[in-house]
């Protein structure tokens, strides 16, 4: 769930309107409507306001963490590539990784060993 989506079902649940809430924190209507549609995130400081009023934590507000205190990206949820496959073009800040790298960190993770 996105910080948009929280704000917006902590909103509802509490049966305030976008200005209402707006008001409560003291900023206008259209700022919380680009919240609750992912146009804008708000700042810490108002993070920690509205988690004030919802009574929530800041890292579930946030994300940060889930009910069951884990990560937010549980580790089943994560995308895994073996470096010996290969098949998978492996990339680095959307550059592929040459080959020459790939094997020098293939070493490193083997302890040196080839």
């Amino acid at each position: 769930m996105t910080i948009a989506e929280r704000i917006k079902e902590y909103r509802k649940q509490h049966h305030y309107t976008q200005k209402e809430l707006a008001t409560l924190i003291n900023v206008k209507s259209t700022t919380v409507s680009g919240w609750e549609l992912g146009r804008n995130i708000p700042s810490i400081e108002m993070l920690q306001k509205l988690s004030n009023i919802f009574h929530v934590s800041f890292d579930e507000l946030a994300g940060v963490k889930d009910s069951n205190s884990h990560s937010a990206t549980s580790y089943e949820d994560r995308k895994t590539a073996d470096l010996a496959d290969d098949d998978t073009i492996f990339t680095f800040e959307g550059k592929p990784i040459p080959e020459q790298d790939l094997e020098y960190m293939k070493r490193l993770l083997r302890g040196g060993r080839k």
